[in-house]
């Protein structure tokens, strides 16, 4: 099984599971990227399935504001007396919660050379990669796999099982 080099760049640039990893650093995580090298799952995963999991951070917003210490003191004829006192308070207040999302992506073992030589062929029938069809996950093919997913809001090189099903490359299980 020939894999290009850049290859598994990309594909450990998304975290996985059930395949082979990068070596680990000491708390068990590798970070590449805006994504995370870890060896976990989603609960519920299937055994021998890989999947990748991006983590977006909490978006927390200093929000400062004037608090009414002591009112304005106001005499009878409507002339004040003494202004209000404010003071200023900054809170910080959570606007989006982190978020942690999975996704079932093609395992390394399965990139072998017919592989990517017919995922190449299927991106360029779409219109996504422009090539030849060499089989190595260089880095048109990764460019190709990116814009293709980004039809469907996942903007990322890496390829996921549901891109691959749509592009006719693995089997969509059958329901009973």
């Amino acid at each position: 099984m020939r894999i290009h080099s850049l290859a598994l760049l990309g594909v450990i640039s998304f975290a996985l599971s059930a395949c082979e990893l990068p070596p680990l650093g000491k708390n068990g995580t590798t970070k590449q990227g805006k994504f995370k090298v870890v060896q976990d799952a989603p609960n519920g995963a299937a055994t021998g399935t890989c999947w990748g999991k991006a983590e977006t951070a909490a978006i927390i917003e200093t929000v400062t504001r004037e608090i009414l210490v002591q009112p304005a003191q106001v005499s009878s004829d409507g002339r004040i007396q003494q202004p209000a006192v404010y003071k200023k308070e900054a809170r910080q207040e959570i606007v989006q919660e982190r978020e942690v999302n999975w996704t079932e992506i093609v395992c390394v073992t399965q990139l072998t050379e017919e592989f990517t030589a017919s995922l190449q062929r299927a991106l360029a029938i779409r219109g996504f990669y422009r090539g030849p069809v060499t089989g190595l996950m260089d880095t048109r093919t990764f460019t190709g796999i990116r814009k293709f997913q980004a039809v469907d809001g996942f903007n990322n090189e890496i390829l996921s099982v549901a891109a691959a099903r749509k592009l006719g490359l693995v089997a969509v299980p059958r329901t009973p």
